[in-house]
């Protein structure tokens, strides 16, 4: 049932990746031009890249950041804000991306300066693009935009950041106090994509100012998500098809890669912050879920090209293994294996 492997095989990482980024989907282990390149994943590729290089030190990770660090600098329009879809003649079809592609740049712009491997002249490149965008942070709505902008926010130092990291944290923590009612503890009437964004940018924001209402409400919307999703013995992200209104069930299926790298991510910032162990087990179980502890019993990953398949659908797998999936599946290999890792010293 499961194909847990101690050597991360990288070779969809390059069939997937062109001169221009990363394609966004594929067909089976066929990476599909028709449907062109996202901004989104080439920005999480790009913390994908370095961690990578971070890990094993081998060039071929660097390239890949100069390649999708490039991508991104490419999308930002001339307001500051971020372009998402390309075709794959390299014509946007937009001028302006979804504030939570605006959130997901600013995740990757904030880790990757602060990374000590990037190279200092894209750090150049990199913080010319934060500052451009950066004027846009406090007019977001989405609470997704906000949680992704505090994430990659809290990587970086100084007292405006500081402030804007606050500013932005209480935002969510208003609207939590709008909607929180009774056994239900989320800040909307819909638990729908990228839940885990939400508390984890709350932990974040807590270890920047030391606030201690953002860590209240973290753990409180995490508990309250983690007894949704680890129902179980094994993680089961909502499913993308009804997700969960308030009053209702959570729609089954489809289980997205996405969330279990989320989950994990979350979980090992609130183990970091509060030192309980439930929580790394249950990071752990988010990586296990790609691997075959899931609601199906089958693993996630293609051990003949290193892909991620896009879910677990009613039927089982579906066999796409596009962008999104794989870097979720490469973050969450890497940062479970490094935490046990070190963990273990």
């Amino acid at each position: 049932m499961h194909c847990f492997s101690n050597i991360l095989n990288d070779d969809y990482i390059f069939l997937l990746t062109d001169d221009t980024g990363m394609l966004q989907h594929s067909k089976f282990s066929l990476p599909d031009p028709e449907h062109g390149y996202v901004t989104e994943d080439n920005a999480r590729a790009l913390i994908m890249a370095l961690m990578l290089y971070e890990k094993y030190k081998k060039k071929k990770y660097l390239n890949l950041v100069y390649r999708y660090a490039s991508f991104l600098l490419n999308a930002q329009n001339e307001n500051g804000r971020f372009k998402n879809f390309m075709r794959y003649d390299r014509k946007w079809l937009e001028e302006e991306g979804t504030e939570d592609c605006f959130g997901r740049c600013l995740w990757a712009l904030g880790f990757a300066l602060s990374n000590l491997h990037t190279p200092n002249g894209v750090k150049q490149g990199l913080l010319y693009m934060l500052n451009r965008a950066m004027p846009h942070v406090t007019v977001l709505n989405s609470p997704r935009s906000k949680a992704y902008c505090i994430i990659g926010l809290a990587h970086l130092e100084g007292g405006n950041i500081s402030r804007l990291i606050f500013e932005t944290a209480q935002t969510l923590c208003r609207q939590y106090d709008e909607y929180r009612d009774g056994e239900w503890k989320w800040f909307e009437n819909v638990l729908t994509y990228g839940n885990y964004v939400l508390p984890w940018s709350l932990i974040k924001a807590y270890r920047v100012t030391g606030e201690n209402k953002f860590l209240e409400v973290a753990i409180e919307s995490l508990e309250f998500l983690n007894g949704i999703t680890f129902r179980k013995e094994y993680f089961k992200p909502i499913g993308c098809h009804g997700w969960l209104a308030k009053g209702a069930n959570p729609a089954e299926f489809d289980e997205q890669p996405v969330e279990a790298c989320e989950g994990l991510l979350t979980c090992l910032e609130a183990y970091e912050a509060t030192n309980q162990r439930s929580y790394l087990q249950k990071a752990i179980k988010c990586y296990e879920w790609y691997v075959g502890f899931n609601s199906k019993g089958v693993c996630l990953i293609n051990t003949e090209c290193g892909g991620c398949y896009d879910g677990l659908t009613k039927e089982g797998i579906n066999m796409n293994m596009g962008a999104e999936s794989l870097i979720s599946y490469v973050i969450s290999y890497i940062k479970i294996s490094d935490f046990i890792q070190t963990a273990h010293r």
